[in-house]
């Protein structure tokens, strides 16, 4: 009875310890799980440029956009010129770029821009590669509902390289979209209508730009 009893307290102990190892085990791989998902949130990854043909070559940006969105949105072709023109001065390598100050005085003072060939244009600005973002939507809210922000831009990249045998046909395409808040049934109340053009343009700016050279993304980018 007692060597039964001693074997029955060995098999005891060793299930004991085999379930523990196992929910030890559990245990583990779920803080690793987590560890592992939290880094992924909070991480970044590299994303290559998708149009290498700025480095090494004098550019310019050019933003247009119907009397609608100007309209509704004042300067905001203007804004949006400056900022994706000075990033990419910054980061894409050019040989060469003309200043965002000078540059919005040439386009002011020469409005038929819009309507010459895209050629004309690079040469007007002198430079070999002219990038032309075509905005084609920017609302900051419903349709027919001013007071619930569905904030949306979205529009089209060209790139055409004067230096080729063809300076008025592009050889680079993107459309882009964006839109913010992320979510739906934000009001006036919740975020005050600087910061929502604020974010949608920063938004449109980052997708134009980061076309043109390598950069870091959040892996959880809502946009």
């Amino acid at each position: 009875m007692n060597r039964r009893r001693i074997t029955n307290r060995i098999i005891f102990t060793v299930c004991t310890l085999l379930i523990g190892s196992q929910l030890s085990g559990c245990i583990i791989g779920a803080a690793i799980g987590g560890m592992a998902e939290s880094a992924h949130r909070t991480g970044k990854h590299e994303v290559e440029a998708e149009y290498t043909g700025i480095s090494g070559h004098s550019f310019a940006v050019v933003v247009s956009a119907n009397r609608l969105i100007e309209a509704n949105n004042p300067g905001i072709t203007a804004r949006l010129t400056m900022r994706i023109n000075d990033r990419l001065i910054q980061n894409a390598n050019p040989s060469y770029a003309i200043p965002s100050a000078d540059l919005l005085t040439v386009l002011y003072n020469t409005p038929q821009w819009v309507a010459l060939p895209r050629g004309e244009v690079a040469e007007m600005l002198g430079v070999e590669r002219l990038i032309v973002f075509e905005l084609t939507e920017y609302t900051l809210h419903e349709p027919g509902n001013q007071y619930v922000w569905d904030g949306s831009g979205s529009g089209i990249v060209t790139v055409y390289e004067s230096d080729s045998g063809f300076p008025d046909d592009p050889v680079f395409e993107k459309a882009i979209r964006v839109k913010f808040p992320d979510s739906r049934g934000f009001m006036r109340a919740d975020i005050p209508e600087a910061a929502v053009t604020t974010e949608l343009s920063n938004r449109l700016i980052n997708r134009v730009a980061w076309l043109f050279y390598t950069h870091e993304e959040s892996n959880i980018i809502p946009y």
